[in-house]
């Protein structure tokens, strides 16, 4: 597989285990700091993540930290004129403490 097709796939799997994960805006909430809770805000209402552990599962183990040196490596190498680069990393900055 060259790398184009590589790219290509990562991305299509990615959007597919996203779309059957918990969907939302996970925000940590909750009673005791040492035990925080992730809701998905989402439609008006909040769903607790855990409670949908079957579709949220393999989203979590796939963005698991693993993927920060590789994700930090693209960011660090791309133009600012990347716009899906310059939009990643709006996003996650937005969600980053």
């Amino acid at each position: 597989m060259d790398e184009d097709a590589l790219l290509r796939a990562a991305a299509d799997r990615l959007e597919a285990l996203a779309a059957r994960s918990t969907p939302g805006d996970w925000r940590i909430g909750g009673l005791l700091a040492s035990r925080p809770e992730v809701i998905a805000h989402r439609d008006g209402g909040t769903e607790h993540v855990a409670e949908a552990r079957a579709g949220s599962a393999a989203w979590i183990s796939a963005l698991s930290p693993a993927l920060a040196a590789p994700l930090a490596a693209w960011l660090r190498a791309s133009p600012a004129t990347d716009a899906a680069a310059v939009a990643f990393a709006r996003a996650l900055l937005d969600r980053l403490p």
